[in-house]
């Protein structure tokens, strides 16, 4: 397990020390589109999303994000920069929570300088991005490739730029496409240095193989500490990112991220309800009256082999029989449910016994 990184702070939401891991998504909207972008946000605040990041590629989507930073007050904001220090240093001017840069692409010295003062003087952390797919060219040479020791230096590089100039509140992140090589070089960094992290795997393709590899990495790593904040890379609609995210955290049982857990067998010859459709039906119920963020274990099971004794852990659960299944809590029967009710009489014994959790 991991010793407890750095606590920073972006806006209200501390990342790193130990805190609940905190939920990141991307805009995907134009930053000069206002009114968009500001849309998008909220959609991702409703789905549960704790930090927002922004492109910010010109002058304009500085002013503009400026816009959105004042007219949004539900979530931190951050600004995501390459290249020009000058968009960087206005967007702190403009309220930015946190900055993303790459302090080795941004120019001279004189220039990671005059961002360093502001987001010192403000208060801003600045994320340090390291990407596989973007290593220097001598640390490429140096190390054959981006392996968990190139990764490494590179995050340490800039982040010493930033220290030369009294700067240490950084996230660091250093992410691949590759699920094995973003799991080792996260556990390098993480051995390393104490700085928090941002993780996941970039560029990690459509929904459902994004979810997949991205599960993968954090499975790995979130149980040994690793990892303060994250963000599901997808090639979706940014409220899937969300969406996956709370549902990763929550099936690792990670602090600050409990809710309902829906365990059901895959079905087989013995099953003798509509298993498939009533745990969507539920799902779809539960989510309906608000029940999802309830801390319960719910048990959907097809048949008496699978029912009350193998999902005894379930706070409470039906098994099904045929034209009936049996309710159940904590293994014990408590009741038998008539077959066309399953699912609102599951739902109702839910709301009146576990709602006030």
């Amino acid at each position: 397990m991991r010793k407890a990184s750095k606590t920073v702070y972006v806006g209200g939401i501390p990342v790193g020390g130990g805190n609940r891991v905190s939920i990141q998504s991307m805009t995907n909207t134009d930053t000069r589109d206002v009114e968009a972008s500001l849309a998008q946000i909220e959609r991702l605040r409703a789905a549960g999303c704790d930090i927002v990041r922004l492109a910010v590629p010109d002058a304009c989507a500085a002013e503009a994000f400026g816009e959105i930073r004042r007219r949004c007050d539900s979530l931190p904001l951050v600004a995501d920069i390459h290249f020009d220090y000058r968009i960087a240093v206005r967007c702190a001017e403009l309220g930015a929570d946190k900055i993303r840069i790459n302090p080795g692409n941004i120019g001279g010295k004189d220039k990671v300088a005059a961002v360093a003062r502001i987001c010192r003087e403000r208060r801003i952390p600045i994320r340090i991005g390291v990407n596989g797919g973007s290593l220097e060219k001598d640390l490429a040479e140096k190390y054959g490739g981006p392996s968990p020791e190139a990764l490494y230096e590179s995050a340490m590089r800039h982040a010493g730029l930033l220290n030369e100039f009294d700067f240490d509140d950084i996230v660091i992140s250093v992410k691949s496409s590759s699920v094995s090589d973003a799991v080792a070089a996260n556990r390098y960094v993480a051995e390393k240095c104490g700085y928090p992290l941002h993780v996941g795997v970039t560029e990690a393709g459509p929904r459902r193989m994004g979810i997949i590899k991205n599960a993968a990495a954090l499975g790995a790593l979130l149980p040994e500490g690793i990892g303060d904040t994250v963000r599901i890379s997808l090639t979706d609609d940014p409220v899937e990112e969300v969406l996956a995210a709370r549902d990763i955290l929550r099936s690792l049982s990670m602090p600050g991220h409990s809710g309902m857990d829906i365990v059901s067998c895959p079905t087989c010859g013995r099953t003798q309800i509509p298993l498939i459709s009533l745990v969507k039906d539920f799902e779809e119920a539960a989510k309906r009256e608000g029940l999802l963020s309830i801390p319960v274990k719910v048990a959907i099971m097809g048949c008496a082999v699978n029912g009350p004794g193998e999902a005894s852990g379930a706070d409470v659960g039906i098994a099904g029989g045929r034209g009936e299944a049996l309710l159940f809590e904590h293994g014990r029967i408590i009741g038998k449910i008539g077959g066309d009710s399953v699912v609102s009489a599951l739902v109702d014994y839910i709301k009146e016994n576990f709602k006030d959790r």
